[in-house]
């Protein structure tokens, strides 16, 4: 990641980030490629970080549909979505893991609207609102040839003027300085962009932050996201150390033999022949024993259940401070069942998921409008109006069978029919009366003098 305060000085702009921020963001994404700072010394990594990210990112995305509709450039919008709806799962992943993603949208060579996934150690806040919303940031892009890097910087703010977007290209030896501007015809990819741009008549950003909706307890006054384990790193760490000393158990418990070196044939330099390196062990190389002949068994008690029983406990607390249910990551066979204790499991995973799933939802809204932008200055479809409707899966808590058999019981008494489509059918307001409509319809009585002509 490039030094923010190079970004400073080739922008001159102030980054908004503390540099307890950007530690902690380095820490993030360092534990969740498996390299946290204490695996060395041969400690093994349960990759939790990764695990942790991964089934959030599940749960939140894994029935998510997105419909839009209204217009010719509706259509156009929902068919340049498909790419971003594809990799949602793997972006939130990302998202969960650091804290958040950017999502911006640019118009690409073959005329379609492309969307690039920034992580959160790829660009820089530089300005937010009154509400936290972010207004204005520097995203970079770091190509690398032979044993030079060059690093284009973009910087995308809301001004009193307009919305500026601004490039410039650095040739650097070393990876994470941006070293000596050079121009943007350097690279091929980056000879068609502007230097600088102004564009009037817009209202948000053509960014979209996708923040984890977790308060920051890492810097309280920063409106950035943090990771869905930055409550939880002393804890992975000790899950990592009793994961390894678990291991160890084994490796250390292995059966031996302890043998006089006279038991075995010599090989031509009058070493023991051992028939399995692995069971037999010398007691003595230099025959030097007390007891010759001796053979002893050695078998030691392994004291797996109480390790284990040792790491599910850390591993429950460190689900219940990434907010998932118990049995998430640890042992469920170990974990209590009483209904109470599954209703508060349930919820708690309940609140992180729909939690997140709403930070999404109002992030595609963001991408959905500059996406819109940019297909008008470039004139790619119809101008038009869209509608958006989101269907996610609730799953998690709901029993849908149970739900639908009561919603059933209620209609026609506190419920009516629109309402029973919209809740159990996922349909909007205006589909769910369509159809209504249609169905009673078809289900009118045909008489024999409807088209009798009298």
């Amino acid at each position: 990641m490039i030094n923010r305060s190079n970004v400073t000085q080739a922008l001159r702009v102030d980054v908004a980030i503390t540099q307890d921020m950007m530690t902690a963001l380095q820490n993030w994404a360092s534990m969740y490629i498996n390299q946290a700072p204490w695996l060395t010394n041969g400690i093994k990594s349960l990759n939790l970080p990764a695990a942790i990210a991964a089934e959030i990112s599940r749960a939140v995305t894994i029935e998510m549909e997105m419909t839009l509709t209204g217009s010719p450039r509706a259509d156009y919008l929902s068919e340049q979505m498909k790419a971003v709806l594809g990799n949602i799962r793997k972006t939130t992943e990302y998202a969960a893991a650091k804290g958040g993603l950017m999502y911006k949208p640019y118009i690409a060579a073959n005329g379609q609207i492309a969307v690039d996934f920034v992580q959160a150690d790829q660009f820089y806040p530089v300005a937010f609102d009154s509400n936290g919303k972010m207004t204005a940031c520097v995203f970079s892009d770091q190509k690398t040839m032979g044993t030079t890097y060059y690093t284009r910087l973009e910087y995308h703010a809301m001004t009193p003027e307009g919305y500026r977007i601004v490039n410039r290209a650095y040739r650097s030896s070393t990876k994470d300085t941006l070293g000596n501007e050079v121009p943007l015809t350097t690279l091929a990819e980056w000879a068609d962009l502007e230097p600088e741009a102004l564009i009037l008549n817009i209202t948000r950003p053509l960014f979209a932050y996708f923040k984890m909706p977790f308060a920051n307890n890492v810097d309280p006054t920063s409106p950035l996201g943090v990771s869905v384990y930055a409550r939880a790193i002393d804890l992975i760490e000790q899950a990592d150390k009793q994961w390894t000393d678990f291991l160890w158990e084994f490796e250390s418990g292995k059966r031996a033999l302890y043998t006089d070196p006279q038991a075995f044939a010599k090989d031509e330099n009058n070493k023991p022949i051992l028939p399995d390196r692995r069971l037999y062990r010398l007691l003595d190389l230099n025959g030097k024993i007390d007891q010759p002949g001796l053979f002893e068994d050695w078998t030691p008690t392994i004291r797996e259940v109480n390790i284990l029983n040792g790491l599910d406990a850390i591993l429950k607390k460190i689900e219940f401070l990434c907010g998932l249910s118990y049995g998430t990551i640890s042992n469920p066979e170990t974990v209590a069942l009483t209904a109470t204790e599954i209703k508060m499991g349930k919820q708690r995973t309940y609140a992180t998921i729909t939690d997140t799933q709403k930070a999404l939802q109002g992030t595609l809204d963001d991408l959905l409008y500059a996406m819109d932008v940019w297909a008008t200055l470039g004139r790619l479809a119809p101008q038009g109006k869209y509608s958006v409707v989101y269907w996610w899966d609730d799953s998690i808590v709901a029993d849908h069978d149970t739900a639908f058999a009561q919603d059933m019981q209620a209609l026609g008494q506190v419920m009516s029919k629109v309402e029973f489509r919209m809740r159990n059918y996922g349909e909007d307001e205006e589909t769910a009366q369509r159809m209504i409509a249609m169905m009673d319809a078809e289900m009118k009585p045909v008489s024999l003098f409807d088209n009798a002509g009298v």
